[in-house]
């Protein structure tokens, strides 16, 4: 009998982090379902990717749109996911955006702050209850080892205060919160939740402030004096999919060259 095929929904899979984890999944023999909002273009390149990365003929890589900030949308992503791939083996959230503008607190606008917390805390959050209670309900087959997992992309900026952009500094706390949350409720369930903490990554949403970035990591800013990349990112999340850490629920892990390190 041939072993089953992991399959593993990303959010924001099109560019960036996600596609660097959708690329790793891939390469360890995993479908990936490359969940996207709007750049339908960008999510079909990560798909083509990821089919010239694969190792085992039976994965399947798909192009899932929905925006994860919409419970309507939530829902329909969900149900395209059950539809194509027949189940879902781990949930990857990593959709995340930035405020459109950066401003100091004293100029944070209502607008800005409840379209960050909604995509990057309650989206999320809403989509790990969808996924949860159908493998609570339905209590179908994993094809992972040690059961069902739960990733969480948040951010230094969880506990690293940015004054230019509190709502996404807000939005990032709360989300590691909600890491430990679901990290508890499951743990009896057989269902590993992480945390990973991503610091300064290369990615479009760093693009504007790029200069400002490179001046700090030659300052030492991080230890490792160098910028983080998707594949650092898409490297952990496979290490935690295939089992590596089955009695380390919970778990924040840091990508981030080291910059969360306290120093004299």
């Amino acid at each position: 009998m041939k072993k089953g095929i992991p399959v593993v929904l990303v959010t924001g899979a099109s560019r960036g982090l996600g596609r660097g984890i959708a690329l790793r999944l891939a390469e360890l023999g995993m479908s990936v379902a490359v969940n996207y909002a709007g750049n339908r273009a960008a999510a079909e390149e990560t798909v083509r990717l990821c089919r010239k990365k694969k190792t085992e003929g039976r994965q399947r890589f798909e192009a899932l749109k929905g925006d994860i900030a919409s419970a309507e949308e939530r829902d329909e992503l969900l149900r395209q996911m059950l539809r194509l791939f027949g189940g879902v083996d781990a949930l990857v959230n990593n959709a995340g955006i930035a405020p459109r503008v950066r401003a100091d607190i004293t100029e944070t606008s209502i607008p800005s702050f409840r379209e960050v917390l909604q995509t990057n805390l309650e989206g999320p959050f809403f989509l790990t209850q969808r996924v949860v209670n159908y493998w609570l309900k339905e209590r179908p087959r994993c094809h992972l080892p040690y059961g069902f997992k739960v990733v969480f992309n948040t951010s230094v900026s969880a506990d690293t205060a940015s004054v230019n952009r509190a709502e996404y500094s807000v939005s990032k706390a709360g989300l590691a919160m909600t890491a430990q949350l679901w990290a508890v409720r499951l743990a009896a369930e057989d269902i590993q939740v992480y945390e990973l903490r991503p610091g300064i990554m290369a990615t479009d949403m760093t693009k504007a402030v790029q200069k400002k970035y490179d001046k700090l990591l030659a300052q030492g800013v991080v230890p490792q004096r160098r910028w983080g990349y998707p594949e650092d990112v898409g490297l952990a999340v496979g290490a935690l999919l295939t089992g590596l850490f089955p009695y380390s629920t919970g778990e924040v892990i840091y990508i981030d060259g080291g910059f969360h390190l306290r120093q004299l």
